[in-house]
């Protein structure tokens, strides 16, 4: 499973960052992205929740 941050999405709210830190992080742009290739097992639901937590659905989690 992968995440990916849409950078002209992100509005920067710090969502993502707060449900899932060990996948999401701020980029040098104070954008959220994601740190890891591939999201370990034990995160998946957490990253998940992260993406639909979202307010403008800049992250895609498959």
């Amino acid at each position: 499973m992968h995440a990916e941050v849409d950078q002209d999405l992100c509005i920067s709210c710090g969502a993502c960052i707060d449900t899932c830190p060990d996948v999401f992080e701020w980029n040098d742009e104070e954008k959220a992205h994601s740190t890891v290739d591939e999201i370990p097992n034990e995160l998946e639901d957490q990253a998940s929740e992260a993406a639909e937590g979202c307010p403008t659905d800049a992250i895609t989690v498959n």
